[in-house]
């Protein structure tokens, strides 16, 4: 067991389900604090209550929460090791509101978020630190506030970013989460498991969040949905490839197939664009699909479908901004 004086020092910006979860396993081995933003009433006055289909039901957890990464400061004796950025992926935001945490030099930016391209403008704000891209598979709800409704998978596909950059920082955050308890793995070059996530995230998310529908409710709703998913998935598959990322048709048909297989379970997933939009919170749009419409206009990869996505998921984005 660590001592208080060994035990890493961690902040967790973003105190939605996925990070209350990994902030629970890190609190076994670390020294952690979490900013909440909208949760921070119920975070604060009772803590959060965690019923995990791995992990066991009613956990209670009380973790040290602050308001933002100010009141973190002041109230730290020594500079934060890691920041997990588990927040939404909204462009030109976060870097700005984390940077009072991140000491020169010293401390490690996570980002356990969703998307492709994200990492680039952590990666220009903090040239001096190192950056950890995560691919997270954990889904989970936090529905009321402060009960975390957590699935059947918990997982976390680390490396460095850029990919030749220094590993010994993913390495020892990939062990850091193992000796909590979590599953974890390294990677010399994690883009292509983010490319692989993004053929569910890409297409699922949006379609879900538009159409306000689980993943099967959407492929149960008519005999072309089916199609159309393998299409739009499709489409995110050429542009991976026209990057150096290899992505067969069969890995394409196993992601779609597993939503297919949920259906006779009748076990829905609730993608997390659905979530924001149930919540009224803006969505992540741009990392998850806008990120990747333009990224295929550069290589002139023909990608309509998603660009029809992307378009409809601007305009309710904008709409829940106006909200």
């Amino acid at each position: 067991m660590m001592t208080s004086e060994t035990r890493p020092k961690i902040l967790l910006f973003g105190a939605g389900s996925v990070g209350t979860v990994y902030l629970w396993l890190l609190s076994r081995v670390a020294s952690t604090t979490a900013v909440c933003r909208s949760n921070y009433d119920i975070a604060k006055k009772n803590g959060f209550v965690i019923n995990s289909s791995i992990f066991g039901q009613n956990i209670e957890f009380e973790p040290d929460v602050v308001h933002d990464c100010e009141e973190a400061v002041s109230k730290a004796s020594a500079p934060f090791d890691y920041i997990i950025v588990c927040s939404k992926a909204i462009p030109g935001v976060v870097p700005q509101l984390i940077s009072p945490a991140v000491t020169l030099g010293h401390t490690a930016v996570v980002l356990v978020q969703n998307g492709v391209g994200i990492e680039k403008e952590y990666h220009e704000f903090f040239p001096e630190n190192p950056i950890i891209s995560a691919v997270v598979y954990l889904p989970a709800t936090q529905r009321p506030a402060g009960v975390i409704k957590h699935g059947e998978v918990e997982k976390l596909q680390i490396g460095s970013y850029p990919s030749f950059a220094p590993d010994q920082h993913a390495d020892a955050f990939t062990k850091l989460i193992q000796s909590a308890g979590g599953t974890a793995e390294f990677y010399e070059d994690v883009q292509p498991k983010r490319w692989f996530k993004l053929l569910v995230n890409a297409s699922w998310n949006p379609i879900c969040a538009l159409t306000l529908s689980k993943d099967t409710e959407v492929l149960s709703s008519s005999d072309e949905a089916s199609d159309v998913l393998l299409a739009v998935m499709l489409e995110i598959r050429d542009i991976a490839v026209a990057y150096g990322y290899n992505i067969t048709r069969e890995e394409v048909e196993y992601q779609l197939g597993r939503a297919q297989a949920r259906i006779p379970k009748n076990a829905g997933i609730e993608p997390s664009m659905l979530q924001d939009v149930q919540a009224g919170r803006r969505i992540e749009v741009e990392a998850i699909v806008g990120n990747v419409v333009r990224m295929g206009k550069e290589k002139g990869v023909l990608c309509v479908r998603l660009e029809m996505l992307y378009v409809l998921a601007k305009a309710l984005d904008s709409q829940i901004g106006r909200s």
